[in-house]
């Protein structure tokens, strides 16, 4: 099979070298307020917190302490502008951070203030601190490090309890509500503090369903309404939000006008009996048609099953073990086993407050076994915000920050709601920036679109192209096609994000099974994204587009191309060299460069602004002849690759936003003259809490570069012959019929 076929390339990162940092001169920042002026117009904003701080009642102030929001000035989001010293003054902590949009008073720049995106801090102290805070802005002198940290500060205040209250119009009219508190701080004597404030409201909190992450605490409660305003005083209230239900899954069958379609099942296992998949659902019937391929088991703590939920994860597994099933008359056999995990029950789509009994049913498993691969299709039922994400993001992404697991997620299907108003937005945990979030294609043909019912981007801020990827989910004029969970042959069409997520996560297993286990998951995440098809939809519709439905599309370099595939590590602070495999002889015509890089980072939710805690900043030199302009340069000539225009409008002003994103992927079209020895310079920036920390550590990167030159149709084996000892086929570890003229 694979005589004459050009496999992808592996063992890029032998191509890789640890450089040193670039000379770079800083000019000082001007400020956009003098030193004066920039503690004069403080004063007053500060008194007023002050007062409105020592207004609170001593039951909303555990251990004397209240929270503070300060609003930065747009110009000053650098990791290096964190104003630490003004802080550190009065013993202020930094307890967390949301992006807000705001209109600075003034700025240096040429046009007048216009809505830019910043950073909002909280920052938690005694009374008696904040007090002090407000003698250290009176009285710094001018040319002390307090005062030159002032003109950062554009606003700041304690944040009223209205602002932290987001009900739903359904729940504005119930006088008994289901709500989620999230609590920042984190400490154990702040929940018990917020217990004794909920109880002389007369609030009952769910403290054992709690579930706590990276500085938050999020807890399910029920609050008369009229005590809901007054809940939200307490100092560590970060929202108070209406409960979600979970997605709704109720079956969905599209009616034939033809005859029904039958298949015959392999008689064989799976093609790599090693590998296994994890799916979350609603379980599967016993011995029913999928047992010789995979197997249910019920999770500690879930009830009894339910009916629609069984049918749901039936056919979810269908799409993870056959994909869409054709008209060819035979299910392909499948590429790895599945452990079905039963995580629903009669209860799961009844009571609210279930959301906070599934997830850690998800956890527990995550936390016990070791799964390279996952799927879930199930998710609270409620668009993403921007500045607050959802427990099960935050969960999902901690567990997922090494790199050794690939977890696809549906977004959901509400894309046929008010997209203005965000209700068509994705829905949690498809904002998580380690996992691969999966919309749906209305179709597997050259005229596909994204399905009317596939929710929408943005993600939030870093993670702003959500989804990642389409997938083929089925529509009413082309069903996705499952096996039916009462036969072993009939099948039945349905259409859902459900069943583009397990079909996408399908391709990077079979990719696992053909390559073997020198392919990682972070490589196949993103392989996948390096070969999809593009739409003139924009990446708000289809992310960065349509995954390919073949495995030659994914394995196989096309005609005039070689793709290379890259592992590895960074380092903190480190920079690293990768070099862009070509001939010596210089390339005929026109060349395209396609290039793709996905990491895993930790991440900070307490944070939101800045939530990934790894970022890259990539510099492509395209030619090693031709130095910089700076006087005195050694360094080639860089050209804006990643830094185009991929993002959101806001987000654009950010002028770092692309760093912190973990997925980036874009083409460029140059001359062959124009390239010489091309390399991406990689350099791993590392934050915590926005800023710059220490201990940080190493994260897992994979890179994906193709160059197609049609002029070039020997191009691939000359790479080979070039790098040879370097660079190595992939060649498959087992015998999987692919697509590929011989």
């Amino acid at each position: 099979m694979s005589e004459g076929v050009n496999f992808i390339l592996g063992s890029g990162e032998r191509l890789t070298d640890p450089i040193g940092p670039p000379g770079r001169f800083m000019p000082p920042r001007d400020a956009p307020y003098d030193a004066e002026y920039a503690r004069t117009r403080l004063v007053a904003p500060l008194a007023t917190a002050v007062a409105d701080v020592d207004g609170l009642p001593q039951g909303a102030t555990p251990n004397d302490e209240a929270v503070l929001a300060i609003t930065l000035h747009p110009q000053y989001l650098a990791k290096t502008s964190y104003p630490n010293t003004l802080l550190g003054a009065a013993g202020l902590r930094n307890i967390g951070s949301k992006g807000v949009v705001i209109t600075p008073e003034a700025w240096t720049k040429k046009d007048e203030p216009e809505p830019s995106s910043t950073t909002q801090l909280f920052v938690a102290g005694k009374r008696e601190d904040i007090r002090s805070w407000q003698a250290v802005v009176e009285q710094a002198p001018a040319t002390s490090r307090e005062n030159e940290q002032l003109a950062r500060v554009e606003t700041l205040f304690l944040p009223r309890p209205e602002a932290r209250v987001r009900l739903s119009e359904e729940d504005q009219l119930r006088s008994n509500l289901p709500i989620e508190v999230v609590l920042q701080g984190g400490s154990q004597a702040i929940v018990s503090s917020f217990r004794e404030w909920a109880r002389s409201l007369d609030v009952d909190l769910e403290l054992e369903r709690r579930i706590a992450v990276g500085g938050l605490v999020f807890l399910p409660a029920h609050t008369p309404a009229e005590a809901v305003h007054e809940l939200a005083r307490f100092a560590f209230v970060r929202v108070l939000r209406s409960l979600p239900r979970l997605r709704g899954i109720r079956p969905t069958v599209i009616t034939r006008t033809g005859p029904t379609l039958r298949v015959d099942l392999p008689s064989e296992g799976p093609l790599d009996p090693d590998l296994r998949v994890a799916v979350f659902d609603g379980g599967l019937k016993p011995d029913g048609p999928l047992s010789p391929w995979a197997s249910s088991f019920d999770v500690t703590g879930v009830g009894d099953p339910d009916d629609e939920s069984l049918i749901h994860g039936h056919r979810v597994t269908s799409a993870l073990l056959f994909g869409g099933l054709n008209r060819s008359g035979e299910a392909p056999r499948p590429y790895a086993r599945v452990d079905h995990y039963r995580i629903l029950d009669q209860a799961s789509h009844q009571d609210p407050e279930d959301l906070f009994d599934v997830l850690p049913r998800i956890l527990n498993v995550l936390d016990t076994k070791d799964y390279e691969f996952v799927n879930l299709s199930v998710g609270p039922k409620l668009p993403i915000e921007d500045d607050d994400p959802h427990a099960w993001t935050v969960a999902l992404d901690d567990r997922l920050s090494d790199g050794h697991t690939l977890l696809t997620v549906a977004v959901g299907n509400d894309g046929q709601l008010d997209r203005e108003a965000g209700n068509a937005r994705i829905q949690p945990p498809a904002d998580c920036v380690n996992a691969l979030a999966v919309g749906a294609a209305d179709s597997l043909l050259p005229s596909w679109s994204r399905a009317p019912y596939s929710c929408v981007g943005p993600g939030r801020s870093p993670g702003l192209i959500k989804p990642d990827v389409l997938g083929f989910g089925g529509s009413a004029d082309e069903p996705f096609e499952v096996l039916d969970h009462d036969s072993g042959g009939r099948t039945v069409g349905t259409l859902g994000t459900s069943f583009a997520g397990p079909a996408a996560l399908r391709m990077a297993t079979g990719l696992r099974a053909l390559l073997g286990s020198r392919l990682t998951p972070l490589a196949a995440r993103a392989l996948l994204v390096h070969c999809t098809t593009g739409h003139t939809l924009g990446p708000e519709d289809v992310g960065w587009g349509r995954i390919p439905e073949h495995l030659e599309d994914l394995a196989v370099c096309p005609a005039g191309a070689v793709r290379v595939l890259y592992q590895g590590t960074l380092d903190p602070a480190g920079y690293l060299r990768m070099s862009v495999p070509l001939p010596p002889e210089e390339l005929r015509g026109l060349v395209t460069i396609r290039a793709t890089i996905a990491y895993a980072t930790p991440v900070d939710p307490s944070h939101s602004d800045a939530y990934s805690k790894a970022g890259l900043d990539i510099v492509f030199r395209p030619h090693s002849g031709r130095l910089a302009n700076e006087e005195g340069s050694t360094v080639a000539k860089s050209r804006p690759f990643f830094q185009r225009k991929q993002f959101a409008t806001e987000a654009e002003r950010r002028s770092d936003v692309h760093k912190w994103e973990t997925v980036l992927h874009r083409s460029d079209r140059l001359r062959g003259s124009s390239l010489q020895a091309p390399v991406f310079d990689i350099h791993y920036n590392a934050r915590e809490a926005g800023h710059s920390g220490s201990g940080f550590e190493r994260i897992r990167y994979s890179s994906v570069v193709t160059v197609e030159a049609p002029r070039e149709p020997d191009l691939y084996n000359s790479v080979l012959r070039t790098y040879a000892g370097q660079l190595e086929a992939m060649t498959p570890v087992i015998n999987i019929p692919l697509r590929v003229q011989g």
